[in-house]
């Protein structure tokens, strides 16, 4: 192992060897990790495509690319990464309850408003119980 070029000891200092071994330690894990890191974001296939921002979006984008160091193109992916995670399972939770109250299944408006009321209160309703089919 080498040691971390920007490593300090003090020679001959009785923890010298040690805090060697362990600064050295950390600085090839801490390769290790960039170079997997570098490795994933090399093999992941992406594609461009263009988005209209409003103005005050992009300098804000801007602005916040500059402060973290990292590029727009990348600030932009990573919130578009999270807005479709979202999204997807709010949709498709969205779709599985239609289907369900399609089969005729669910609580009607009534019972739930009733079931909410009563939250808080010495007579509160249990939770109600979807239709029979």
């Amino acid at each position: 192992m080498r040691a971390h070029p920007g490593a300090q000891l003090i020679p001959g200092h009785a923890f010298a060897g040690a805090l060697e071994g362990v600064i050295e330690a950390k600085a090839d894990a801490c390769y290790l990790v960039h170079n997997i890191a570098q490795t994933a974001i090399a093999d992941m296939s992406s594609s461009t495509f263009t988005v209209r921002v409003d103005t005050a979006v992009k300098k804000r984008l801007e602005k916040l690319a500059k402060d973290t160091g990292r590029s727009r193109s990348f600030l932009a992916a990573e919130a578009i990464g999270a807005y479709v995670d979202v999204n997807e399972w709010q949709i498709a939770g969205i779709k599985q309850a239609i289907v369900s109250l399609d089969r005729g299944e669910g609580v009607a408006h009534e019972q739930v408003t009733d079931w909410v009321r009563s939250w808080g209160s010495r007579k509160e309703l249990p939770a109600p119980k979807p239709r029979a089919r």
